[in-house]
């Protein structure tokens, strides 16, 4: 642990109040700032946390939606018991994890799914933002096949190559799509959070038949991006339309 990092965490005012309430991370209030904005928790919603680790949106999910809530966070980490949610250690991107998620609903369909995912950082600003957004698109085509109409998906994002192509497929399945940038983020953080209101009970004309990942590589095709061609080694393997990652990958 290098000694600016330990002086900065000292410093962090978030932290200390994040600490101080009973919150397990930092992160709890920028999910905070992002409800005191556009109210995406309502009393009683069915919520699913993707990426809870270490489980401070889950905290606030149950905190907001109340005793009549359902709560569901699931990350690939280990993470310790929130009381009032239902908490699965699995890969968002298995039919296995899936299916443990729609078990816990019950017949329920979903209100709010949040995505605070972060990718395992390299240091290299256009991997990481790369591995960022194939996160959020995959959490968007998850979000797509669990959300009722009229619900909510709140993903981070980085600004890079592809983030247009996100937004242009999260508008084609929402009426209300806007960029947010709670306090709570780090001054020296480029994270910024897109929030998506009001599903649309069917995908406008231009993405119908299409999932969101298919939208993304479109665009990233006509921009001019590579996309990686599979080989004999290439373990990935397409669930549903989005990608899924293996040990080699990480």
């Amino acid at each position: 642990m290098s000694k600016r990092w330990y002086q900065e965490n000292r410093r962090d005012p978030w932290r200390r109040q994040a600490k101080s309430k009973g919150y397990r991370s930092r992160s709890a209030f920028k999910l905070k700032q992002i409800h005191e904005r556009f109210e995406i928790i309502r009393v009683g919603d069915a919520i699913l946390d993707v990426g809870c680790h270490p489980g401070g949106w889950t905290q606030v999910s149950v905190e907001e939606s109340g005793a009549d809530g359902l709560v569901v966070g699931v990350d690939l980490k280990s993470t310790s018991p929130v009381e009032g949610a239902s908490i699965l250690q699995g890969d968002i991107g298995l039919i296995d994890t899936l299916e443990r998620i729609e078990e816990i609903l019950d017949g329920r369909q979903l209100n709010l799914v949040l995505s605070d995912i972060s990718p395992k950082l390299t240091g290299r600003y256009d991997t990481d933002q790369s591995i960022s957004l194939e996160l959020s698109t995959m959490t968007l085509d998850v979000a797509m096949g669990m959300l009722v109409p009229g619900g909510t998906f709140v993903t981070k994002i980085f600004q890079g190559v592809g983030i247009e192509g996100l937004i242009e497929a999260a508008r084609d399945r929402f009426s209300n799509v806007q960029r947010f940038a709670p306090l709570a983020s780090r001054n020296s953080s480029s994270e910024t959070y897109l929030v998506c209101r009001n599903r649309l009970p069917v995908p406008r004309q231009r993405a119908r038949g299409l999932t969101a990942n298919e939208q993304v590589q479109a665009h990233l095709t006509k921009v001019g991006v590579n996309v990686e061609s599979e080989t004999e080694e290439d373990t990935t393997e397409v669930v549903k339309g989005f990608r899924r990652f293996s040990k080699k990958d990480d």
